[in-house]
């Protein structure tokens, strides 16, 4: 009698009747087996997990005593904990847990698993991250409930709230690597969708290399080594002198502390002797890994070369503001563009070295930071960051700031904006474009005025390409490394404060100087001082051109701090133009553009009374509420002014003003938003325009033809 057997079925298999609670088991992972239930009261998720034997149990207790004082960054969102999976455990976590594991090739692959699992993922819940079929997960119950593609809910065996829950639940939003010597130190944007965790739902966070128990020691050990060493020549280059140092000193000290294990020792001693005789294979001399090596490297450079804690996000780009407040408190960024600080994962626990950082950032500048001098404005320029980005650093020590030392950055950003850019973002409209074009051309005074970060640099600067080539622009003042000059025949003068009173350069000595270079227009970035609001009323009493940025939020604003500055009010009716940008809710635009009135009768729409002068303006452009411009060109003062300085009409004036409109509105259909293009091409139409013009109307047939085709 022949006995035939159905094929094996698989547990949720319908047919499999002995599983008939089992709708669901497949491999998640490697070693890792699902299986959904159905017990008749809901779905339950199980997971098993490779089963250790009691040989491999304590093995894995000695490795997590051997990691516990370890620095290890675990992933932060439940996409870094798939590719940390993916990637597998690291060669110089392979070495030690092999190291502690029993010489099986089983238990090895066993206790790997263990230790990716609970060492560089998320623990208990490394599983769960693994399962693409789990889409939510709700810890509402007493157990933590998943909701899988197609059973939901699905009751688990772990807690509610298990440990780095927030990181299973985090949403990874940007990641990318930021330029340190010849590092690429990663950067992950996430959002946490855990209520009640942190009141910060957008984090920053810095994966600089974690640390092995006992590197930190050799870190420090090493930095002393550096500080004490004798240099008999001169250091061209500081950050290969700090890194072939450290990775001598780094390899000698890793190797002499491999070498105490007496088994490693033992058979590297034994096989050097074999090998003195041709009976064996020379041991290798480094017996460690050497990512291990640049890990502490790394933060040897970070230290001496590098901004410390800082060293990344002030060479990060992506990042307009970098704050540390106080001691044991998170670094704090804001991301270029955006109106929210978001916390970083980088803190100063230690008030001695948040000090040294301070003044060593202080030092770079110049400045010697003291109970006397406790608090300074400085530029940053760290070689990896673009030569014509300025980073401006305010920092202060515990003298004046509670709770230790304070940093302040503000960075520049890395390509200036240009009108187009402006236009496209809905910060300006083309007509304002227009007028600020023929106000920079025609050496008029424009003021770019609001509070701090509103974005009044950003707007003059973007502008700075209507100035003619062949004028010659002069920048003054210590906002004018702020300024971005296209022109050849530009020169920027700042001055030093804080160099010795007896030499250092003021504000009166750059007018000298700005005399004697003829200029055409002259630009002051930031007329906030004293000196800096008596060079612009100089300025515009001498007839040149001036554009420059201060700090009122609005007209009535405005004549109170030109006053209160020692300036006569009337002194503002010289000035052209006023432009109030607004940062709100994220977004930077032009909230007015005013035109100061001279001409008692001219309309205007408010007038401002300082004891015998009447300040009296008239809004050009004004924000509307639904996000729109409302543009009022007609009847304008300015250009009545413009007239009368270039000998002209009103009406050629203002057919001048359509005829650039039509430019502009040209520039923007073409997308040009490179600011040398745009230098170039307003080059070509004042040396030429009708052949520009033609060109223009060439380039546009020949697309149309092209196209037609």
């Amino acid at each position: 009698m022949v006995f035939s057997l159905p094929p094996l079925a698989p547990p949720s298999d319908p047919a499999a009747w002995y599983a008939p609670d089992v709708r669901a088991q497949y491999e998640s992972h490697p070693g890792t087996v699902v299986t959904v239930r159905d017990d008749g009261a809901g779905f339950s998720y199980d997971v098993r997990e490779p089963v250790l034997p009691a040989a491999d149990a304590a093995a894995r207790e000695r490795v997590e005593a051997h990691f516990a004082d370890a620095h290890l960054e675990r992933p932060l969102t439940r996409e870094g904990t798939v590719e940390r999976a993916a990637a597998g455990l690291d060669a110089k976590y392979r070495r030690i847990v092999d190291r502690l594991a029993p010489d099986a090739p089983a238990s090895r692959r066993r206790l790997r698993y263990y230790a990716l699992r609970d060492l560089r993922c998320l623990g208990d819940l490394t599983a769960y991250a693994l399962d693409e079929r789990i889409e939510v997960a709700d810890a509402a119950d007493d157990h933590l409930v998943v909701h899988t593609t197609d059973y939901a809910p699905a009751r688990t065996r772990l807690p509610a709230r298990p440990a780095h829950l927030g990181r299973f639940l985090s949403e990874r939003l940007d990641a990318y690597t930021v330029p340190f010597g010849e590092f690429d130190v990663p950067v992950v944007v996430y959002r946490e969708h855990l209520l009640g965790a942190d009141p910060f739902d957008l984090q920053y966070a810095v994966q600089e290399p974690p640390l092995l128990p006992g590197d930190a020691e050799l870190v420090e050990a090493c930095k002393d080594a550096i500080w004490e060493t004798n240099v008999d020549d001169v250091v061209d280059d500081r950050t290969r002198f700090v890194r072939e140092y450290a990775e001598g000193h780094l390899s000698r000290a890793l190797s002499a502390r491999q070498t105490r294990a007496w088994r490693d020792a033992l058979a590297y001693r034994a096989r050097s002797a074999l090998a003195a005789y041709d009976l064996a294979v020379p041991p290798v001399s480094r017996r460690f890994s050497a990512d291990r090596l640049d890990d502490l490297v790394y933060y040897v450079l970070r230290d001496f070369v590098g901004d410390g804690e800082l060293t990344v996000p002030i060479r990060d780009d992506r990042l307009e503001d970098v704050e540390a407040n106080r001691v044991g408190e998170r670094v704090k960024v804001v991301p270029r563009g955006g109106d929210e600080r978001v916390p970083t994962n980088l803190v100063f626990e230690d008030e001695t070295h948040f000090v040294s950082l301070v003044t060593q950032l202080a030092a770079h500048d110049g400045v010697e930071l003291n109970a006397a001098n406790p608090s300074a404005k400085v530029n940053l320029r760290p070689p990896e960051v673009d030569a014509d980005v300025t980073i401006r650093c305010a920092v202060a020590l515990p003298v004046i700031s509670e709770g230790g030392p304070h940093v302040s950055i503000r960075k520049q950003a890395p390509d200036p904006l240009t009108p187009v850019d402006l236009v496209k973002q809905g910060s300006i409209p083309t007509e304002a474009v227009a007028m600020l074009w023929m106000a920079y051309e025609r050496h008029a005074a424009v003021l770019f005025s609001g509070p701090t970060g509103a974005g009044k640099t950003t707007l003059m600067n973007a502008h700075l390409p209507f100035v003619p080539f062949d004028d010659r622009p002069i920048s003054i003042d210590e906002g004018s490394r702020e300024v971005r000059l296209p022109h050849e025949t530009g020169v920027s003068l700042t001055t030093r404060d804080h160099e010795n009173p007896f030499k250092r350069v003021t504000m009166a000595d750059l007018m000298t100087e700005t005399n004697y270079l003829n200029p055409d227009v002259e630009v002051i970035a930031e007329i906030n001082t004293p000196a800096s609001f008596e060079t612009f009323g100089e300025v515009l009493n001498t007839g040149h051109g001036v554009i420059g940025t201060t700090h009122a939020e609005d007209m009535e604003t405005l004549v109170n701090r030109v006053v209160e500055r020692g300036l006569p009010a009337y002194l503002l009716r010289e000035v052209d133009l006023v432009v109030f940008p607004r940062h709100v809710d994220g977004a930077r635009y032009v909230g007015e553009l005013v035109e100061l009135v001279r001409d008692a009768d001219a309309p205007a729409d408010g007038e401002i009374v300082k004891g015998e002068t009447t300040v009296r303006y008239r809004r050009l452009v004004a924000r509307t509420h639904d996000g729109g411009f409302d543009v009022r060109d007609a009847d304008s003062a300015f250009f009545a002014r413009l007239a009368a300085r270039t000998d002209r009409s009103v009406g050629a004036v203002r057919a001048e003003y359509e005829r650039k409109h039509r430019y502009v509105r040209y520039l923007v259909e073409e997308d040009v938003r490179d600011a040398d293009a745009l230098f170039a091409f307003l080059a070509d139409l004042r040396v030429d325009e009708a052949a520009t013009v033609e060109r223009i109307r060439g380039e546009r047939s020949a697309r149309t033809d092209g196209g037609a085709r």
